[in-house]
């Protein structure tokens, strides 16, 4: 519905207030339509008057007079506007309450959401609960409803206690990742800061209520430790914000996916899912030993891409220590590492020939991948270094698969 707007002197009455426009009859209603009759005409559409004075000033008497602009005439010295504006539709529904704009800013919100929590550690988290779950099956009928329901148990808390960890990260690293990672949604705005701070208080919140009620003790402290230590590693107070500790981050990382969890997964499952005593069996040894070189490669190369953020912020990360390309080459050495003990832990423990043959093959495949992927690296541009990253977490991925076949 379209409307005119009618800007009167000073000493007009409002309509809302009952004032009339047309004293004496000198003006009418259908006045002010035939000065806008060129619209009227055009649309055969319902006007709505709108009353608009252009300022406050009160004068003796009641005198309406009006400057029509129509053809150039002009009725008095005072100069009043017709302005032609859509009003308002009252029969469609308006945007916030539009079912479409609910459903598509809910969806905008949890792609924020999904890209705030790093999804490639929530994938390796799955796999890896996956894996060492697995290293306490003994036998085929172990794969039962509670087997699924204790990997659960993991999982849920676990996937709180990530967005908590990679939240807070993001909370106090917003200018640096301005400047490394612009599209985070912090740092380029799709989520706000108290959102951002939101999310992570409620996560903590709700990661260790879970594990309160599930009740695990291995569970409960595999969630302590690493809210404890990534929550030093990222808030800005003193004697805290490790991260500017590279040795400290790279123990951090080395004894989190090397020890921690591999270890605390697994005794949730062989002590409170099948009730069986704790024990260290030899798959569990390798699973560390694998870990222990690929998760050292993790810690050296995840900062490898970001160099220019973290020398301008003080933080005096392996890479900016040791330049990229030599943090390159001696993260590459310790993925190699990691699969060649793959490789030789395969030969020598895996009891079944297709085991072996399984296993063996997978890495050395995966091996070669990594070698074929260096090649093509540019370690003077942040995207390909940052490729090269995520393919090493592509990587680690297929090899939780391969890890339990080595018994």
């Amino acid at each position: 519905m379209e409307s005119i707007s009618v800007l009167s002197s000073p000493n007009a009455r409002s309509l809302t207030t009952g004032g009339n426009i047309c004293h004496n009859n000198h003006y009418s209603i259908s006045s002010i339509y035939n000065a806008g009759s060129f619209v009227s005409k055009a649309h055969k559409r319902n006007f709505q008057i709108e009353y608009k004075p252009l300022r406050l000033q009160q004068e003796a008497g009641l005198n309406h007079h009006l400057k029509g602009i129509e053809g150039g005439h002009t009725y008095n010295n005072r100069r009043h506007v017709v302005n032609f504006a859509p009003a308002p539709s009252y029969d469609s529904e308006s945007y916030a309450s539009n079912p479409k704009s609910i459903l598509e800013s809910s969806k905008n919100f949890l792609l924020n959401v999904y890209a705030f929590c790093y999804p490639y550690t929530m994938i390796a988290r799955t796999l890896g609960t996956i894996s060492a779950s697995l290293l306490a099956v003994q036998h085929v009928s172990d794969i039962s409803p509670r087997f699924f329901i204790g990997i659960l148990q993991v999982l849920v808390p676990h996937f709180f206690m990530d967005l908590y960890v990679n939240g807070i990260n993001q909370v106090f690293d917003i200018e640096i990742d301005k400047i490394n990672k612009p599209y985070l949604p912090l740092a380029s705005g799709k989520l706000s800061y108290t959102t951002g701070v939101t999310i992570v208080a409620t996560s903590a919140i709700v990661s260790f209520w879970l594990s309160g009620i599930i009740g695990s003790w291995p569970l409960f402290w595999s969630l302590a430790i690493c809210s404890t230590l990534w929550s030093g590693y990222s808030i800005n107070l003193p004697l805290l914000r490790w991260k500017r500790f590279p040795k400290l981050v790279a123990t951090f990382m080395f004894a989190s996916w090397a020890y921690i969890f591999p270890i605390t997964f697994y005794l949730h499952m062989q002590t409170f899912v099948f009730r069986r005593p704790a024990n260290f069996p030899r798959s569990l040894i390798f699973s560390i030993a694998f870990l222990s070189f690929f998760a050292i490669g993790i810690a050296l190369s995840k900062d490898i891409p970001d160099v220019e953020g973290d020398v301008k912020h003080g933080i005096h990360s392996f890479s900016a220590r040791l330049g990229q390309k030599r943090a390159f080459w001696i993260c590459v050495f310790f993925f190699e590492m990691a699969f060649g003990v793959g490789v030789l832990t395969s030969l020598v423990s895996s009891s079944s020939l297709w085991m072996k043959f399984v296993s063996g093959l997978g890495h050395i495949i995966l091996g070669s991948i990594l070698w074929n992927h260096t090649k093509n690296i540019d370690l003077t541009n942040p995207d390909s270094t940052r490729s090269f990253y995520m393919q090493i977490w592509n990587l680690m991925y297929v090899a939780y698969l391969l890890l339990p076949l080595a018994r």
